[in-house]
């Protein structure tokens, strides 16, 4: 993984990094106890949380990730520059394969920046992170 700050100020990084550590508190983990808050970084520099939201039927859980994005999409939001990523664990936290899917259809070039405990991070593009990716140009090709 690299450390760049990438296109967002040392400031910018500062702020999304509060908000991120801080919104592990609305998490609604019982049965992990894993609690990870996200913040979405819209093009406008508006932040948007999201945090886990866990239930009796696992399958039916929802990544802080995609919630934040469930919540931007639906007040308007779907361009982004940013993303910020912090969990419980203490250390850097990486966004899951679904979660990385779902950034991928608003933001194929969004950076993630995965925070620890203590606001230090670790930046990827999401490019890094999921490198031939499918997205919504790949359902526009006419098969031979």
């Amino acid at each position: 993984m690299s450390t760049p700050m990438g296109r967002l100020t040392a400031e910018e990084i500062k702020v999304l990094s509060a908000k991120t550590i801080d919104a592990r508190s609305l998490s609604y983990s019982p049965y992990s106890k894993f609690r990870v808050g996200a913040v979405l970084v819209a093009q406008d520099g508006t932040h948007i949380e999201g945090a886990n939201v866990e239930n009796a039927s696992y399958g039916a859980c929802i990544c802080a990730e995609q919630t934040a994005i469930v919540k931007a999409v639906t007040t308007g939001y779907k361009q982004f520059k940013a993303i910020g990523v912090a969990s419980s664990s203490g250390t850097y936290t990486s966004p899951c394969g679904i979660c990385r899917q779902v950034l991928r259809e608003f933001a194929p070039n969004i950076e993630i920046y995965m925070f620890a405990a203590d606001g230090t991070f670790v930046m990827e593009p999401l490019t890094a992170m999921l490198p031939h990716s499918f997205g919504p140009e790949d359902l526009d090709v006419v098969p031979e």
